[in-house]
């Protein structure tokens, strides 16, 4: 699939490889967590000064897995704004996790990859401040090897500052995407790293473009790419090595089409290579089709007409929240496509990964928004605050 703008890299970021030097893991499990600011009730806590630092005493926080959703947890009260579900999601949040670095983190780059954490993410190891990102909705990378001691234990704290009339929709609170611990060796495949389109399609064959980016040097270095039907018994359709940094061009020989009503994919793995030896492995999925406005005939996929029945959907789940889970999203999709639905627009943000994958899956067309104020402002607090930055 001829993938949308730059946002939508959401889709591709599927990080599956487990060969080579790169390992991922889930990062969700065993947080503390406690709240200040504005509490749940209604009254003030006052946010004490050092939560950052390691050796801060938080054996009486809140202990909980995310993905999490402080806001669902209620209660309701009648003198919050309607339009935000008259729910408590405004608040300082802090999230602390202690973790065990192996020695074989020696020599390896460290990265921790928030899906989305609402608002105003500040991020430190060990007490050493390691970032920030401002808005709520977009994944972000940040770095910890500079400051994580290898072989000892290490304390990562995360502030979320979700301000008060900042969204014009319910935007629940906390870490509420998954979150990924990735360790690399000096010389990978980047974030996002691997990006894919499909220039020239015809029933009788595709070009599939892979473009990769690499952290570090990459002289004598290779890239092997491999293609491959996603299905229960995957079949390689494709495969080429090329000089790392690259682009590389593979031709499919009859493709299948993603459409609608058949939203078959592919997927290719990139391989890292040096004097023929693995040093990283990245999989990403992707499909085969083409799109076209046409004045006359309107929107076209594959060269067929395609009316658009859509719906713009907010990130959260109704009750359940915001947090995400995968299941409750397919389970509106499937609502979504029974009632004729083949299309959503994420108002007014990029969605979840998940999302993206299971569309792609399931046959649902995307437009995935970027931001819902820009440089002018719609709420008090909102991200125009940080446009221009």
């Amino acid at each position: 699939m001829q993938h949308r703008k730059w946002f939508v890299l959401i889709t591709l970021y599927l990080f599956l490889g487990r060969a080579g030097a790169r390992d991922m893991q889930s990062f969700n499990d065993a947080w503390k967590f406690a709240r200040f600011g504005p509490m749940p009730d209604g009254s003030l806590l006052v946010e004490p000064q050092g939560l950052e630092k390691a050796d801060f005493d938080d054996s009486a926080w809140r202990i909980l897995d995310v993905p999490h959703d402080w806001g669902i947890e209620g209660p309701f009260r009648a003198g919050l704004p309607n339009r935000t579900g008259k729910l408590p999601w405004a608040g300082i949040g802090w999230y602390r996790k202690t973790f065990m670095s192996p020695a074989s983190d020696a020599g390896k780059r460290v990265y921790i990859d928030f899906d989305g954490a609402m608002s105003g993410t500040a991020v430190w190891l060990n007490g050493q401040p390691i970032g920030e990102w401002p808005y709520g909705y977009a994944s972000f990378r940040f770095e910890l090897t500079e400051h994580l001691k290898v072989g000892q234990a290490n304390t990562l704290a995360v502030r979320l500052d979700n301000k008060a009339e900042s969204s014009r929709w319910y935007p629940g609170g906390g870490i509420y995407r998954n979150v990924r611990l990735v360790k690399t060796g000096p010389v990978h495949i980047a974030y996002w790293g691997v990006f894919v389109i499909t220039p020239q399609v015809s029933p009788q064959a595709a070009t599939v473009d892979i473009k990769t980016t690499i952290e570090g040097e990459t002289k004598g270095l290779e890239l092997r790419h491999e293609l491959y039907t996603q299905a229960a018994q995957p079949q390689q359709v494709g495969t080429a090595t090329v000089k790392a940094g690259a682009t590389c061009q593979i031709e499919i020989r009859n493709p299948r089409l993603w459409d609608l009503e058949h939203p078959r994919l592919y997927r290719v793995q990139t391989t890292l290579l040096r004097d023929g030896d693995v040093i990283d492995t990245y999989e990403t999925s992707f499909g085969i089709r083409t799109i076209e406005y046409n004045g006359h005939q309107g929107f076209l996929l594959n060269g067929k007409r395609v009316r658009m029945n859509g719906v713009c959907p907010h990130h959260d789940l109704g009750p359940l929240g915001t947090a995400v889970h995968t299941r409750a999203l397919e389970r509106q999709i499937e609502i979504l496509q029974s009632m004729g639905c083949n299309a959503i627009r994420t108002s007014h943000n990029p969605p979840a990964s998940e999302l993206l994958d299971l569309c792609d899956r399931m046959g649902m067309l995307v437009q995935v928004e970027a931001f819902d104020a820009w440089a002018r402002q719609k709420a008090p607090n909102d991200y125009a605050r940080h446009f221009k930055a």
